[in-house]
């Protein structure tokens, strides 16, 4: 680890962004160049200390999915993050680790839905990045590992994945799942993770098995979902779509009609707090 080059790069991308660029307030008393230190250790969800003990070339060398965190905090494109790990002592990220990067476009989106609830997902619907209502709606799911980062993979395995979503819906949801899963498989191949997911699910779910059998493809989910709040019932939400195709990721929006039943419960889902995840 060039511990040096490291501190330079990390504070030089941090002076470069303003608060609004990333979705925080500039306040009346800043007098700071660009990001403070404690704003990114918040966006990248690390204690500020840890981030600081980094740009002052000191501490233990920083772990992939830290310097992942720190890259979409930073709004770092392909090229930049890939410095990152570099000058951080670690590989290059291979295409598994790339299709995790979000790119500045999109954080910048997702920054100006800071009031909805808005999610980035890959295209094996692994969370990357969720807005605090998402999390309030649906759980914190970006701190998941392995196979379980895929609530596709969840879906079949895990009954608590179900919960959110009322049990009438499920069939339709089975499907899609399914129908997401062999488009990503299709796409990318032997060897890979989407390959991974559809071999430990053929072993260990007959629903799945079952669904895979049709070979269904295109499988559309309908304009609105419907969730299941352990406080406020069931909210049915449009939901609005963005896909990156250099990216192959989607950014999902949920909106309700404003002067709505739904609309109302989810101008609520902030005053409640976070949803805790089912583990």
């Amino acid at each position: 680890m060039d511990r040096a080059q490291l501190a330079d790069f990390l504070r030089t991308r941090r002076e470069a962004l303003q608060p609004e660029d990333v979705g925080l307030p500039r306040g009346l008393r800043r007098r700071s160049r660009g990001l403070r230190r404690e704003e990114v250790a918040q966006l990248a969800g690390m204690s500020t200390d840890y981030y600081a003990r980094i740009e002052q070339q000191r501490g233990p060398t920083p772990s992939e999915p830290i310097l992942g965190a720190i890259a979409r905090a930073l709004r770092l494109t392909r090229e930049e993050r890939d410095h990152l790990f570099e000058i951080a002592g670690h590989q290059t990220p291979g295409p598994a680790a790339l299709a995790d990067h979000v790119s500045p476009g999109m954080m910048r989106i997702l920054d100006r839905l800071a009031d909805t609830p808005a999610q980035v997902l890959t295209a094996l619907d692994e969370v990357l990045v969720q807005t605090r209502p998402a999390i309030a709606l649906v759980g914190d799911d970006t701190s998941r590992t392995g196979l379980a980062r895929s609530l596709i993979y969840r879906w079949f395995t895990d009954p608590q994945a179900r919960r959110i979503y009322p049990e009438d819906d499920h069939p339709q949801h089975s499907r899609a799942f399914t129908s997401d899963l062999r488009t990503a498989y299709t796409r990318q191949g032997p060897g890979s993770r989407a390959e991974e997911i559809t071999d430990a699910l053929l072993a260990e779910s007959a629903e799945f098995t079952a669904l895979w059998d049709k070979h269904e493809v295109g499988v559309r989910r309908p304009d609105s979902k419907r969730f299941t709040h352990p406080d406020l019932g069931v909210l049915e939400l449009q939901c609005q779509t963005l896909l990156d195709p250099g990216q192959d990721q989607t950014l999902l929006v949920y909106t309700a009609t404003p002067g709505t039943e739904n609309y109302d419960k989810l101008q609520l889902l902030s005053v409640l707090g976070d949803r805790q995840p089912h583990r």
